[in-house]
């Protein structure tokens, strides 16, 4: 186990202290948007559920008529083009997931908050796991051999909707007001923790934009003007008074976060790492109000070794390379660590596609602040790094770390980077039963975090060691498994849950406590996982090499709203193209 020590040393970010300035919602403003907020939180509570489909269904309608303001806001912040393949990033982690989420509660509510599952089963343990991905027909014909699954939590039933249960009952608990403090890198992170918020926990919220990119407070008070007219949702700007605003205002109830675990702790147990230390050891928190969070990790992915032909190799090297470029590698499960046996053949082969596959990606603007600081102590820590363009004032160069040891306590491997670093280590393995093994212990002891990680098999390996896979499965501490698939593909279907592995203490937080998304409404969810084809086709529209991934992610943005054939055609259409 990892000693205290090693734990002090691994971290996210902090966020907070390069967050820009901006302009904040004036604190009077503040105090009556949470007037009106706790005025509401009891009949939000007793809203049937046919108002709440009408509310979803022309929050999507909104959502829609918004969605190309929203993505060309966002692209310039980020420094894209929206008329250029890149800007499919903004369409896919936008306005799309965003109607998706939308949707998807929409038809759970449909069914009572309990929807029918295509298929639940025990494992030898006892656990239950549900199928939650295709969720229809149409995920079906677009994301053929995927599936997903959520892991309900040892010793507890796969129970769902429990405030849709006791609503049925005509039991009325009483009401909440949510504060969410949103991320800025992702613009449908805070939207769809609202959703999550109001619709599955049942409570009123208000979301703070990050000042990062408080600019997409029009867009979403645009898209989920519904919720607001109801007054059943807000959303508000501003930096870290603000928030500390928020925090200790007596109308809020319950506090989510996504973001760094240097800033929960900061709002937890002071700013002042003595005092956070004295609070921790007497379990004296500033704030006495249940808080949620997601907080990022060091996502490793780990290649079993098996019998890759070269096309695997390329391809395998191109998904790894999205992993990392996807959004400047500004995303919480950003690819930061790539395993492989120390003994496969391949590997030194594989390296050098993955090298190549990256090298072909143009550099990203830095746009979130610290990255050149980020950057920096990297480079530090590790004068072997390989930057595959030249460093500039204005972007931070894709970077490969050969030989960093698989230990605990490795800087790699114990500070998220959210900067566009690929540490590069081998495991003491020649066998992929052998690597199954090791890969477990590496992600959970060498590992910083619990939110991500993935697994790269190749199908022949995947059928000879199916059980020694599944029990790997089962021992991996993440609240998200990714089998020959990215895990930001589980944060966009939303139908699987999205958050850390249960069980960190307020004192140790890690990467967060409790879970969003989770549109089959389950109450006791572990973990999820999604499996996906070794190789997929036509390109993947999350490949950084798209190329025509800005007309896809409109497309199926569109599709997303209200599925049929007709816009299904223009998907193809697109997606064939890439």
């Amino acid at each position: 186990m990892r000693s205290d020590h090693l734990r002090k040393n691994m971290n996210s970010p902090n966020f907070s202290a390069d967050a820009p300035e901006v302009s904040p919602t004036p604190s009077e403003r503040v105090d009556t948007l949470l007037e009106r907020l706790a005025a509401r939180k009891d009949d939000w509570v007793r809203t049937p559920i046919e108002r709440r489909i009408r509310l979803l269904d022309r929050c999507i309608a909104c959502t829609q008529a918004v969605a190309k303001d929203w993505v060309r806001a966002a692209c310039r912040a980020k420094g894209l083009d929206p008329n250029e393949p890149r800007a499919g990033e903004e369409w896919l982690s936008g306005p799309l997931t965003t109607t998706r989420n939308l949707r998807l509660l929409a038809e759970a509510l449909a069914q009572g908050g309990r929807p029918q599952l295509s298929e639940m089963s025990q494992r030898r343990n006892g656990q239950w796991v549900a199928r939650v991905f295709p969720t229809s027909r149409w995920d079906r014909l677009l994301f053929r051999g995927f599936y997903g699954e959520v892991w309900i939590a040892p010793d507890r039933a796969p129970t769902q909707g429990r405030s849709y249960r006791m609503k049925a009952a005509d039991e009325f608990p009483t009401g909440h007001v949510a504060l969410v403090l949103g991320a800025g890198n992702v613009s449908s992170i805070g939207p769809m923790d609202a959703l999550y918020k109001l619709f599955v926990e049942n409570k009123v919220v208000i979301l703070k934009t990050s000042p990062v990119n408080a600019y997409l407070q029009p867009y979403w008070e645009a898209s989920f003007r519904p919720l607001i007219d109801e007054g059943v949702f807000y959303v508000i700007r501003g930096g870290a008074n603000v928030g500390r605003h928020l925090v200790q205002h007596e109308k809020v109830d319950t506090i989510h976060i996504t973001g760094s675990n240097q800033t929960h702790d900061a709002i937890l147990w002071g700013a002042d790492p003595k005092e956070q230390a004295r609070r921790k050891a007497a379990g004296e928190p500033l704030v006495d109000k249940p808080i949620s969070s997601e907080l990022g990790a060091v996502t490793p992915v780990l290649a079993v070794p098996g019998p890759w032909s070269d096309t695997d190799l390329a391809y395998q090297a191109r998904h790894v390379a999205a992993m990392v470029a996807n959004n400047a590698s500004f995303n919480c499960n950003a690819a930061q660590v790539l395993a492989v046996a120390e003994r496969w053949p391949q590997s030194e082969v594989f390296f050098k596609k993955v090298a190549q596959a990256l090298a072909a990606i143009p550099p990203r603007e830095a746009y979130y602040p610290g990255a050149q600081a980020r950057y920096a102590r990297f480079l530090e820590h590790y004068p072997q790094a390989v930057a595959l363009d030249p460093r500039s004032s204005s972007a931070t160069p894709w970077t490969l770390i050969p030989g960093v040891p698989a230990e605990p306590g490795e800087f790699a491997l114990a500070n998220e980077a959210f900067c566009g670093i690929l540490a590069q280590t081998r495991l003491p393995a020649s066998t992929p039963a052998s690597f199954l093994e090791a890969m477990v212990e590496f992600a959970n002891e060498a590992c910083w975090g619990t939110l991500s990680c993935v697994i790269l098999i190749h199908p022949k390996t995947q059928r000879a060691y199916a059980k020694k896979l599944d029990s790997a499965i089962e021992r991996l501490r993440y609240g998200n498994i990714g089998i020959n698939v990215w895990t930001g593909v589980s944060y966009g279907m939303t139908s699987p849950t999205w958050g850390a592995f249960p069980g960190h203490p307020l004192e140790d937080i890690r990467s967060g406590r409790g879970v969003v998304h989770n549109t089959f409404m389950f109450d006791h969810p572990e973990r999820s996982v999604v499996y996906a084809p070794f190789r997929v086709r036509p390109t993947p529209a999350w490949f950084a090499d798209h190329r025509t991934a800005h007309r896809l992610g409109e497309a199926l943005t569109r599709f997303e709203a209200k599925p049929g054939l007709l816009r299904l055609s223009a998907v193809l259409s697109a997606a064939l193209r890439g």
